[in-house]
C-alpha cells in the first residue's frame, strides 16, 4: 500500500512538471514596439510608433495604418503640430519613425542638433504656396508690403526661392537651400519680410500682404492650395517629404513593411481623389 502511494505521488509530480513546461502555449504574443522591430516570428504582430503632423497627414496615415494591419504591423500614430519635436523624440527613442520633413530640413536639423536620423523612403510632395487675403495676384503686391515666410532655415529658403520664382526678388547666385533674407540682392518693391513659426503663418494672414505657407498648415486651416494660392511651386518640386528613422535602425526588416504600407494603392487613391494637385505621391 505504501508503495502505491509513493507511485501515485511521483505520477502527480511528473504531470505537474509537464503542465508547467507547456503553460505558455497558445498565449497571444506581446508586441513591444522598437524592441520587437525586425524580430517577430511568422504571424506575430509587430508594433511601431510613428510621429506625424496634424492635418491632412492624419487622413493619410489612417489609411497607412489600415493597410499595415493586414501585414501584421500595428502602427501607433503620434500627432505633432510643430517641426522640432518629432525629430527630438525620435532621436531619444520615444518614436520608431516619423514622417513630416524633407531631406534639406533633416540635414539641417542633424547638423544643428547632433541627431542621427536618416531617410527611409519618400512619401508625398507638398508644393508650397503663397497666400493672401488682400491681393489676387503677386503682381498686385505694392511697394513696402509686409510678407511672411517660415522661420526655420530650410523652409525659409524654400519660401525665398518661391518669392524669386514669382519675380518678386532676386537671390545671391548659388545660395540655393541655404538662402536667407540676407541673400536678397534685388527687391524692386522693397518688400519687408517677416519670419515666423510655420504653424502661425495662416493666423497672421490678416496682418500680412502675403505669406508663403507649407501646404499641410494651409490645408489644415481650410485653404485649398490649387485654388487659394496666388503662386505655387511646380508639381515636380524637389522638396519631397520622407519617412525618417534613427540611423541604427535603418536596416530593420519591419520598416520595409512600413514603406510597403505607405507606398500602397490605397494611399495613392486617397491622395489623388481627396487632395488632387495639392499633393503629389513620390513613388
Amino acid at each position: 500500500m505504501k508503495k502505491s502511494y509513493v507511485s501515485l505521488f511521483l505520477s502527480l509530480v511528473v504531470a505537474l512538471m509537464v503542465a508547467g513546461c507547456g503553460g505558455g502555449q497558445g498565449q497571444a504574443p506581446q508586441a513591444g514596439g522598437e524592441a520587437n522591430a525586425g524580430n517577430a516570428g511568422a504571424g506575430q504582430v509587430e508594433k511601431l510608433k510613428v510621429g506625424i503632423m496634424s492635418g491632412p497627414e492624419e487622413d493619410i496615415w489612417k489609411v497607412v495604418k489600415e493597410v499595415a494591419a493586414k501585414d501584421s504591423l500595428d502602427l501607433e500614430l503620434i500627432v505633432f503640430s510643430d517641426y522640432v519635436q518629432p525629430n527630438k523624440v525620435l532621436e531619444d527613442g520615444q518614436l520608431d519613425a516619423n514622417a513630416f520633413q524633407h531631406v534639406p530640413y533633416l540635414e539641417e536639423f542633424n547638423a544643428g542638433q547632433g541627431t542621427h536620423i536618416v531617410k527611409l523612403a519618400d512619401t508625398i510632395n507638398y508644393p508650397i504656396g503663397m497666400y493672401s487675403k488682400k491681393v489676387k495676384d503677386v503682381s498686385e503686391l505694392k511697394e513696402g508690403d509686409l510678407v511672411g515666410l517660415p522661420n526655420d532655415p530650410t523652409n525659409g529658403a524654400r519660401a525665398l526661392i518661391l518669392f524669386e520664382q514669382a519675380g518678386l526678388i532676386k537671390l545671391k547666385e548659388g545660395v540655393g537651400v541655404k538662402a536667407t533674407v540676407r541673400d536678397i540682392v534685388d527687391n524692386p518693391k522693397k518688400l519687408e519680410f517677416k519670419e515666423m513659426d510655420a504653424a502661425f503663418l495662416t493666423k497672421a494672414l490678416d496682418d500680412l500682404a502675403a505669406a508663403v505657407i507649407n501646404s499641410n498648415f494651409a490645408i489644415e486651416s481650410g485653404l485649398v492650395p490649387t485654388k487659394d494660392a496666388i503662386f505655387m511651386e511646380p508639381k515636380d518640386s524637389p522638396w519631397v517629404n520622407i519617412i525618417a528613422v534613427r540611423e541604427a535602425d535603418n536596416d530593420k526588416p519591419v520598416f520595409q513593411k512600413l514603406v510597403k504600407a505607405f507606398h500602397s494603392d490605397e494611399v495613392k487613391k486617397l491622395v489623388t481623389e481627396k487632395y488632387g494637385d495639392s499633393m503629389v505621391t513620390a513613388w
